[in-house]
């Protein structure tokens, strides 16, 4: 549904697309350093690249806020108000949770970082990749809706092959890992890995449903 039946006679601000990218762009770059953080796995390396994701979600928080400050002042929204809060929400939830991984992999101090580790931090690289092109494609999003659905439908492909990854490796880690506190770490790590590859669905999912209502 459109804000309003004036709402076609009326100009709609460009500033929330260009907003929505930039959130994007953080989560993009904040995954980014999450696959170099697990690829160096040693503690030195992680604390440098978990400062660098801890910078980029004070930057995420920043831009959610602005957003949030747009939409109760702006009167005509190139979509719903709710769908705009929610789709920046979701953005910010991915950096949030990217956030939280590295910070757990720079206080536990796990002595190996598993293959499977890195293969959901690169699942988590691609994820926001698309998530970027399918934002950037919003504010043409009448014209050509097709790339933007494809884009969602990789997004749950992706997250679908983290939860196979993530579902084997932990049962290959209780039959092979014998010291429980290191079981521990490597489990929670790997399992927040895989909970940002269901977060970046979660943002494939709210785009589908601006898709179904203004493409």
């Amino acid at each position: 549904m459109k804000n309003s039946f004036f709402s076609k006679f009326t100009p709609k601000e460009p500033k929330f697309i260009p907003l929505l990218k930039s959130l994007a762009d953080v989560a993009d770059a904040a995954a980014e350093q999450l696959v170099i953080c697990v690829a160096t796995n040693n503690s030195e390396g992680a604390q440098l690249f978990h400062q660098n994701i801890k910078d980029l979600e004070h930057q995420g928080d920043n831009i959610s806020q602005r957003i949030f400050d747009e939409l109760n002042t702006t009167f005509i929204t190139p979509f719903d108000r709710e769908d705009i809060n929610n789709l920046a929400n979701r953005l910010d939830d991915v950096i949030d949770q990217i956030y939280s991984c590295s910070k757990r992999i720079s206080f536990y101090k796990a002595k190996r970082l598993s293959d499977e580790a890195l293969e959901l931090a690169k699942l988590v690289k691609e994820a926001t990749s698309f998530i970027q092109k399918a934002v950037a494609e919003l504010d043409v999003l009448k014209k050509n809706p097709k790339n933007i659905v494809q884009h969602c439908l990789e997004l749950h492909r992706i997250e679908n092959q983290g939860d196979e990854i993530f579902q084997k490796y932990i049962i290959k880690l209780f039959e092979t890992e014998k010291d429980a506190v290191e079981l521990i770490k490597l489990k929670e790590i790997s399992n927040v890995l895989e909970e940002i590859t269901d977060e970046t669905d979660h943002v494939g999912k709210i785009i589908k449903t601006i898709i179904v209502k203004y493409a």
